[in-house]
């Protein structure tokens, strides 16, 4: 089928395209919620502004990778393509040099400042919300081993999992997967160092928002006595998986059998077609043919105990026991019965304990999101020389993803088909990276520059520019927070 033999390379003269059109809709967005502005003024880094500002390096940045870049270097490409500066009105943007000599200017309260500016922003993008948005706010906390091969960036350890690196702290708003705060650490350092101070500034966030209810999540790691009587006097409500402990076993194990309930989890999906006959299961015959060891869940328990986290603590907290019984089989005749008991600690004494054990491990889509920030938008590839200036790069980076998220905010679920423009939205907040660039970025466009506009010239089409339209024409008006 592939016929083509006849092929001929011609440079036009007049007409100039872009591969990446949808970084005038990103652009727009950035201008709509007045990013440019707020960075520009809290962030004094630059003595002349000839010709860039401080916002031009942030956002530079952030565009590159957003217009499919995966490092700095790729910056060189977009500031050789007239196309592209055309795009977004520009003489020149930096160069690879020169944004690696901006994040090298940082010092800890500049990236602190810089963070408070995006989160400036961050506050217009929530108030355009309904009003069921500002319900709950979820807050979830995680550190991540951000790797490098480098042997001269200041900063480096090594870290528990003999990786030489970094240990970046994640807090984010599980609502909307964006990341709230990110602060890099040296890789030897424990996964919760400096958490509740970080914690503590997301929630004064989500109450300067407007949250009418706020929950804190986290793992074992996260599980720290100091902030709980501080959390619960604010009404904060918190639920953290807790280390099973030597006493909390025993305590587990002393419980009569008539204080654990059945817990019944629910169906990962529903089946919408009939019933299929259930293929083999090609991991578990070959563990059975190698005499390998076979881990099966037979069924779940949940109990409750009451616990106080250490001898000073004012409050009396929520601790929530999973009994797992397992077996083991090693060979066919050979089975091994196995309990494991996991531990749950909140504050909340209404919600059932079910819900609180299911909505521990919804936590774990956190991992998504650092998925997405190490391998998508690639925010953790710490391509300084230091620990403070990859920390701003890694802030800087993570803004394309914010930007991302914004965009699905900013999308209006009103009118005759708001169920459908609910899903969509969803669907831009739920959305990969590498995907949104695909559908929302990288589309074939011719630009033309007349006296007072710059024309974008759609040459493609794809099944998300319905979306991407409605998100035009949201942000041809200044938006009414």
């Amino acid at each position: 089928m592939l016929r083509a033999s006849n092929i001929h390379y011609e440079i036009s003269d007049r007409a100039r395209a872009l591969s990446s059109g949808g970084i005038g809709l990103i652009h727009r967005l950035a201008r709509r919620l007045k990013l440019p502005e707020a960075i520009d003024e809290r962030l004094e880094l630059l003595k002349v502004h000839l010709p860039y500002h401080e916002s031009d390096h942030v956002l530079n940045i952030a565009y590159n990778l957003l217009s499919g870049g995966d490092c700095l270097e790729d910056i060189e490409l977009r500031r050789n393509d007239e196309s592209y500066l055309d795009a977004l009105g520009a003489q020149r943007i930096p160069d690879p040099t020169t944004a690696g000599d901006f994040c090298r200017r940082f010092k800890p309260e500049d990236v602190e400042t810089l963070m408070e500016a995006i989160n400036e922003t961050r506050l217009r993008a929530w108030s355009l919300q309904s009003d069921e948005f500002f319900d709950e706010a979820v807050i979830d906390a995680d550190g991540t081993i951000a790797g490098t091969t480098g042997e001269l960036k200041g900063g480096m350890d090594l870290s528990y999992k003999k990786i030489w690196g970094y240990h970046p702290l994640l807090i984010s708003l599980a609502n909307t997967q964006e990341p709230l705060f990110l602060v890099n650490r040296s890789g030897n350092r424990t996964s919760a160092e400096g958490a509740p101070e970080r914690l503590d500034q997301a929630i004064d966030l989500c109450r300067k928002a407007g949250f009418r209810n706020i929950t804190v999540r986290g793992d074992s790691a996260f599980c720290q006595n100091e902030p709980l009587d501080r959390w619960t006097d604010a009404g904060v409500r918190f639920v953290f998986s807790c280390a099973a402990y030597p006493n909390l076993q025993k305590e587990a194990q002393s419980l009569s059998e008539d204080a654990w309930n059945l817990l019944e989890r629910r169906p990962r999906y529903e089946v919408k077609t009939e019933l299929r006959a259930r293929r083999t299961n090609v991991k578990e015959g070959i563990i059975r043919e190698r005499g390998y060891k076979n881990l099966r869940l037979q069924s779940e328990h949940i109990a409750e105990l009451e616990r106080t986290p250490r001898r000073d603590s004012e409050g009396t907290y929520r601790l929530i026991v999973l009994r797992k019984n397992l077996t083991i089989e090693h060979c066919e005749n050979d089975i091994i019965p196995d309990i494991r008991h996991f531990f749950y600690l909140t504050n909340d004494w209404d919600t059932s304990a079910a819900e609180i054990v299911f909505e521990s491990n919804n936590r774990c889509n956190q991992e998504n999101l650092i998925e997405q920030l190490k391998n998508g938008v690639n925010a953790m590839r710490m391509p300084v020389d230091n620990l403070v200036s990859n920390w701003a790069y890694m802030v800087m980076a993570s803004l394309a993803w914010s930007l991302k998220a914004w965009l699905g905010l900013v999308l209006p679920e009103t009118g005759r088909w708001k169920e459908k423009y609910r899903r969509e939205k969803v669907g831009v907040l739920c959305m990969e990276f590498k995907k949104f660039v695909a559908a929302f970025v990288t589309m074939p466009t011719q630009i033309v520059r007349t006296g007072r506009r710059i024309v974008y010239r759609l040459l493609s089409w794809n099944r998300h520019q319905s979306v991407f339209l409605r998100a035009v024409e949201r942000l041809e008006k200044p938006l009414l927070c």
